[in-house]
């Protein structure tokens, strides 16, 4: 007799778990708190596997002989509490799509430039030619990729949330971008137990696995403890000679693995000190997979970046517009800012996840000339610029805000959407505020 499963959510990760599920032979119950969206109850129909919505059936849930979950479900959640006091134990949708997998895995976390250098990443392995997939907090999830068919390598971008849920599984080479605050609701308001989190990816990892870290990071070196029993450590730096990948005289120096040619910073396809981090953290992942070198320098030199992070709209009337919408966080914005040369009309706003917005006031004070909020409650905003930018401006949707900017902006100043903030009070998710921008950019 099939073994029962009971997986928690039916969004992209719950579903995607119970394809795999399924198809290995698994008697499955897919069970959402809430209502199920169309596209995923059509999914879950055609392949006739049971569901439930508008609560869990905690009957169920308790006698299942493994219970996954969706990794948006928090562990302070009735359900997980029930769990938790029941003794049962529990996976992530990565932790039971990698019960399943024999390729080689990367896995990418950080606070900033995890999508990015995960992109960039798997744009060098495809250009290499191998079977490659992408998979975890982008795209479709690993589960339902894997219910279709294994890849010779994938490229996972994990959040805090799919990296809690992990038990066993640890890539093979694993990148920390970097550690900044974020998501700080979920851990308590307390930064130790986010940076822990992401510094959990690399426990557990073996001898043969490797981990690369970002050793220009402040909190990183706080937090980061060496396993001396773990993985093999490399470092990127843009200040210092590290083993992995370093800049010296403008040329991305590859110290190991080696690599004979440098490369020049002014070479590469994305600009900005971030994205030099990006692309040395991925290039050193390359090269420890033996990539092709001609494939590692033609994405260095020719990938094209990600929607909505700095991505340019338009030039209208000398005025440039561009959707930094993916910066949900203080320091995606700082860096959105840093690498700024005009003059700004700054939108930001939406959901404060408990943001400090004190390490910005320097770079708004030097670089941005008028401030459009875009939330509902802009409060945090106002009382930290409020004296340092005299213009401030409140709306209520991304074309009341578009068209302030426009008002507002002058030849040569640039308008930049970049929130600092999650999107959720006006808008779906961070594709939807940096869709419904790059509308009103273009009705203009």
């Amino acid at each position: 007799m099939a073994e029962q499963l009971v997986i928690l959510g039916a969004g992209e990760s719950g579903v995607g778990a119970a394809k795999l599920a399924q198809k290995k032979g698994w008697k499955v119950l897919v069970s959402e708190y809430g209502t199920i969206a169309e596209k995923y109850r059509a999914q879950l129909q055609e392949l006739a596997i049971d569901f439930e919505e508008g609560g869990h059936t905690m009957e169920a849930v308790l006698n299942a002989d493994l219970i996954v979950k969706s990794p948006g479900i928090a562990p302070k959640t009735a359900v997980m509490k029930a769990i938790e006091e029941a003794g049962k134990s529990w996976e992530d949708e990565i932790e039971f799509a990698a019960r399943y997998h024999s390729g080689k895995t990367l896995g990418v976390t950080g606070s900033n430039g995890k999508s990015t250098t995960t992109l960039w990443l798997y744009d060098m392995l495809e250009r290499s030619g191998v079977s490659v997939g992408l998979a975890g907090n982008i795209g479709r999830s690993w589960a339902a990729q894997l219910a279709e068919g294994d890849k010779d390598y994938w490229v996972l971008e994990l959040s805090s949330f799919q990296i809690d849920g992990l038990r066993k599984f640890r890539p093979d080479v694993a990148i920390l971008c970097n550690i900044t605050p974020d998501h700080l609701d979920r851990y308590n308001y307390q930064i130790a137990d986010y940076a822990l989190s992401k510094l959990n990816l690399f426990k557990g990892q073996s001898s043969d696995q490797y981990k690369i870290l970002n050793a220009d990071d402040l909190l990183t070196h706080e937090y980061y403890k060496e396993d001396a029993s773990g993985s093999q450590t490399l470092w990127i730096s843009l200040q210092n000679v590290v083993e992995g990948a370093y800049v010296k005289d403008s040329n991305i120096i590859f110290s190991k693995p080696a690599q004979s040619t440098p490369m020049s910073i002014h070479d590469l396809a994305l600009h900005g000190k971030h994205n030099i981090q990006n692309a040395m953290a991925a290039s050193v992942a390359a090269n420890l997979l033996n990539i092709r070198k001609e494939a590692v320098r033609e994405s260095l030199q020719q990938f094209q970046g990600v929607a909505h992070r700095l991505e340019f709209v338009a030039t209208i009337h000398g005025i440039d517009f561009i959707n930094d919408s993916k910066a949900t966080n203080v320091n995606a914005t700082w860096w959105a800012l840093e690498s700024a040369e005009k003059p700004l009309v700054w939108i930001v706003g939406g959901v404060d996840k408990g943001n400090d917005y004190t390490s910005l006031i320097p770079l708004v004070g030097e670089k941005v000339k008028a401030i459009i909020c875009l939330g509902k409650d802009n409060k945090k905003i106002l009382d930290a610029f409020s004296g340092i930018i005299p213009t401030i401006i409140e709306t209520a949707s991304a074309k009341q805000a578009v068209d302030a900017a426009y008002q507002l902006g002058s030849k040569g100043d640039a308008v930049l959407l970049s929130p600092a903030c999650a999107s959720f009070d006006l808008f779906e998710n961070y594709e939807d505020r940096g869709n419904q921008f790059k509308q009103a950019v273009r009705a203009l």
